[in-house]
């Protein structure tokens, strides 16, 4: 998987670039265009980061896995992905037929502000004895239980 020239001119601005210390300047480090095709091939493909071929130039899973950290905190992705549905829009490129929005994703508007809660049995005070229980315990009859004639 590469990443075109017209697809990197429009992504390239967008990527924070890391500037190397002077007094420990150490090894190059790999340039983001290789970071961004290994990042894309393992996500694109499923496999995991350390299985990421060398022969691709992307240098190593951890590399790329560090370089998508990184631009996940700059908010790289956000940004990229922004973009390109503004760029997409404009030229009447996105299919709006096949666009699910539910209310995981998407704040449903309008609805109740709170959950009902669930009904749960309430808890009364002491209970009366009931007519038939008196009638069962005639010798416990008490005035509440006595029919009226």
């Amino acid at each position: 998987m590469r990443i075109t020239n017209e697809l990197w001119t429009i992504i390239e601005p967008h990527i924070p670039v890391k500037n190397r210390k002077k007094c420990h300047a150490g090894r190059k480090p790999l340039p983001n265009r290789a970071c961004f095709t290994g990042i894309l091939f393992v996500l694109k493909s499923g496999i995991p980061w350390e299985m990421l071929p060398q022969e691709m130039g992307c240098g190593s899973g951890m590399t790329c896995w560090r370089r998508l950290r990184d631009w996940e905190k700059a908010g790289v992705w956000q940004t990229i992905h922004r973009m390109l549905l503004d760029k997409l829009r404009g030229a009447d490129q996105i299919d709006f037929s096949r666009c699910v929005v539910d209310s995981a994703t998407v704040r449903a508007v309008g609805g109740p502000m709170h959950r009902p809660q669930p009904r749960r049995p309430q808890k009364t005070g002491l209970k009366t004895p009931s007519a038939d229980r008196c009638q069962r315990r005639p010798d416990r009859r008490q005035d509440h239980c006595r029919q009226s004639t």
